[in-house]
């Protein structure tokens, strides 16, 4: 790529390229300048991103760059700030710029000409510009292309170009990050050298035999839905450099045909359902530099001899539930390693791992092995930028511990004692599910001399106490603060509203008491606000932010009205005020909450993406419901309403059933009147509700039947009348409608009058008595979050 021009004093810019650069300017919005140079008086070889050549004046490539602003955290759903970019309608065909060869980040998506000497065509993530086809590529264009970039631009109709285009030369192919559904490359018929169809929805089997692909050097494929084995043709591919294949659904053994690879830098397997032995056949791949297996079905034993032939190895990723490590003590690698990945470790990390020097990624997952010494380890570990040590038995007191890796992820150990002590280049720090115990004020408020760049702070599931501190002035880089299940007491710090960028706060399942501080309404990209399970009072914050999407209350001493100015923040999608003392009636506002309307929403997924040098970290916070008895995680939010167990009055309103995105309604144990609505049956999307325990009446709606997906219903406890109406998820249990005695009909044993007026039925006191003594206590609903990691550097190929 290139920023600038160097042109030939001999040679002047073609007049009709100088037009047609100029009629392109005309038609587009230049926000950033990035066409300020063109201007009519000089020469367009001069230009920004023009270069031409030295003696016929001609252009022959041009580059459009789009300076995007990445910025260091991204929600999940977030798009780069493209506000720089070129904008608006393309009136002018540049490819009349017959030389051009080299065109990038232009995105014209109603070009049409005649050039057939365009080799380089880079039109990457122009997501926002509908490129859906390419019918402005004309097909004269296409013997000559030798790259095609169209990364991440949500193609979703292109197949049938691609079908019959007639790519005679093209060498580079990437499709990453569509919508891309064909195994279309295996039929190409060109001398292609590179292909990326990664993130895409390919559900097909690798062709069984040998397409036309000899003279591939990458070929990536992950994060698809590829199923079936690895075939052994991909053994005869001689010159594959790069082979990826991780993150699909592949089972069956690892191909010994593998090992004839002997060009192969890179084999990305993992992540797959891979099973057997690792070949043997893999020690022939001399020039290997990545090796990933891991997250996979293998068995056997693992020791030096598997790795004897890797002198240039660099990343390994390696570990299965019954793949057993044998290595032995005195062995020393020859290789020295940048990253490693090891999972279900058992005894002793070999002693091998203490060797390498040049380490700057760990991470052991699944492990009981023992990581004694302590004090050797976490010495060993002051050299890491990243450290994720998950789901292992680690023993021992953190007290004493510095961490000063940019990535600290030490979530569900066994580590025990006060809090560790970090250095100001800490950016993500997860010490979640462990038995660490004592105040968290050493760690935030001691020694802190150097600015912070911590981002997210997760010390939740712990047994930490005292006060939750002040010192958060000195951290306002955070975004994230989970401090939930702990036995923190104390009011909520007014400091906690310095963090302008907190977009997650948990502090759920503790014993904080006091209102909500109103310096809070300072954190204006609060995301998610878990207060749940405290002895909070005081009303409902009225004054969020319009980012917030899951307001978690539930089981405090908050009172009052649920106020109106909740209506007004659209992107709500998760309200849980159950088991407080609220009162007064439910706002008839409710369908102005936008984000319960729509059926499915882009941002339902919490989630956000941390830019640490070179590897972007992906956080995931995970909602816990508890429907019948079952705890269920759900990654993505769904839309929740939860009022229960209030003092809450009147009927519910008719706006409650414009809610039609509404996935899950709780009203049960209040004081609401009045009819359930015809309307109802307008929340098709609903999988749960509960109206019991209130002093509703009237008919149950016929409409009701209408809620294909409800699988939990309960009514029981209230005043309705008549027969209940026909429907599998109506009539599935009796529990549903208890304590309704003018109820009748399947599933209660009371027949209606209008179905058979001669049946004997039990009295009316004998039936009362029998549905009393029935036990209500099936259905509870309730949210708590915890939290998961998906990181880039252990899934990707670098």
């Amino acid at each position: 790529m290139f920023n600038s021009v160097i042109c030939s004093l001999k040679a002047q810019c073609n007049e009709k390229d100088t037009n047609t650069l100029l009629h392109f300017k005309q038609g587009v919005t230049d926000p950033s300048g990035l066409l300020s140079s063109c201007f009519p008086e000089l020469d367009c070889c001069h230009w920004t991103g023009v270069k031409c050549d030295n003696i016929t004046g001609r252009v022959t490539q041009l580059n459009l760059p789009c300076h995007i602003n990445h910025p260091k955290v991204v929600d999940y759903g977030e798009k780069d700030d493209k506000s720089n970019c070129l904008t608006g309608e393309f009136s002018l065909n540049l490819l009349e710029l017959e030389f051009l060869s080299y065109l990038s980040r232009g995105n014209p998506p109603h070009l049409c000409g005649n050039s057939t000497n365009l080799h380089y065509l880079d039109l990457s993530y122009n997501y926002n510009r509908l490129v859906d086809n390419l019918h402005w590529l004309s097909l004269t264009m296409l013997p000559s292309l030798l790259e095609l970039h169209l990364e991440s631009c949500q193609l979703e109709n292109i197949y049938p170009f691609l079908q019959y285009a007639n790519f005679t030369s093209l060498q580079v192919l990437n499709l990453a990050d569509n919508d891309f559904a064909s195994d279309w490359l295996f039929n190409l018929s060109c001398d292609i050298s590179y292909i990326d169809l990664s993130q895409n929805e390919i559900h097909s089997q690798l062709p069984k035999t040998l397409p036309n692909l000899r003279s591939v050097k990458s070929l990536i494929l992950s994060h698809n839905y590829l199923k079936g084995s690895i075939p052994n043709w991909l053994g005869q591919l001689e010159q594959l450099q790069e082979l990826v294949l991780s993150d699909n659904f592949f089972s069956g053994p690892i191909p010994a045909s593998l090992g004839n690879l002997s060009s192969l830098i890179e084999l990305i397997l993992d992540l797959n359902e891979l099973n057997g032995n690792l070949p043997d056949t893999l020690g022939q791949l001399f020039n290997s530099e990545t090796l990933r297996v891991g997250g996979n079905s293998l068995t056997g034993i693992v020791s030096e001899r598997n790795l004897l032939s890797f002198p240039k190895l660099q990343r390994l990723y390696i570990g299965s539930p019954d793949l057993i490590f044998n290595f032995d003590p005195g062995w020393v690698p020859s290789f020295q390693l940048l990253r490693i990945g090891l999972g279900y470790v058992r005894d002793q990390l070999p002693a091998w791992l203490f060797t390498q020097t040049s380490l700057k990624y760990l991470s052991i997952l699944h492990s009981t092995a023992s990581f004694e010494p302590l004090d050797k380890f976490w010495n060993f570990a002051t050299q890491l930028e990243y450290i994720d040590l998950t789901n292992n038995t680690i023993h021992g007191d953190m007290s004493n511990v510095l961490l000063s890796s940019k990535f600290v992820w030490l979530a569900s150990n066994n580590l025990s004692g006060g809090m560790p002590g970090i250095s100001p280049q800490v950016t993500v720090l997860n010490l979640g599910n462990n038995s660490l115990f004592g105040s968290i004020s050493p760690l935030l408020c001691d020694n802190m001399t150097d600015k912070s760049n911590l981002v997210h702070l997760s010390l939740g599931h712990n047994h930490l106490s005292g006060e939750i501190t002040s010192c958060w002035n000195n951290w306002k880089s955070l975004v994230l603060i989970g401090l939930q299940s702990n036995n923190l007491t104390g009011k909520i710090p007014h400091s906690m509203g310095s963090l302008s960028n907190l977009r997650f706060l948990y502090l759920g399942s503790n014993k904080f008491f006091g209102e909500v501080p109103f310096s809070l309404k300072n954190c204006k990209n609060l995301r998610i606000l878990d207060l749940g399970h405290n002895n909070l009072s005081g009303v409902i914050p009225s004054w969020l932010g319009q980012s917030v999407k899951g307001l978690l209350l539930r089981s405090n001493q908050f009172s009052g009205n649920i106020p109106t100015e909740l209506c007004q923040i659209n992107s709500i999608m998760v309200m849980d005020f159950a088991s407080n003392r609220l009162s007064g009636s439910i706002p008839n506002c409710l369908q102005n909450i936008t984000a319960m309307i729509s059926s499915y929403a882009s941002t339902r997924r919490v989630v956000f993406t941390v830019n640490l040098t070179g590897i972007p970290v992906h956080i995931y916070c995970n909602i816990w419901m508890l429907i019948k008895g079952n705890e269920l995680a759900y990654v993505d939010l769904m839309n929740v309403i939860d009022l229960s167990s209030n003092n809450l009055s009147g009927s519910v309103p008719l706006e409650m059933y414009m809610l039609t995105g509404l996935q899950s309604l709780n009203l049960s144990h209040n004081q609401l009147m009045g009819t359930i609505l015809e309307e109802i049956d307008n929340l098709k999307q609903l999988e749960a509700i509960d109206l019991s325990r209130n002093n509703l009446s009237g008919e149950i709606p016929e409409s009701m039947s209408a809620l294909h997906y409800l699988a939990v219903l309960n009514l029981s406890f209230n005043n309705f009348v008549g027969k209940i109406p026909t429907g599998t998820q109506l009539g599935s249990t009796n529990l549903s409608y208890i304590g309704n005695p003018d109820l009748c009909g399947a599933p209660l044993t009371k027949i209606c009058p209008q179905d058979d007026e001669s049946h004997d039925t039990k009295p009316r006191e004998e039936e009362d008595d029998d549905e009393k003594s029935e036990v209500y206590s099936w259905f509870y609903m309730g949210l708590g979050i915890g939290f998961a990691v998906g990181f880039w550097g252990v899934l990707g190929t670098t």
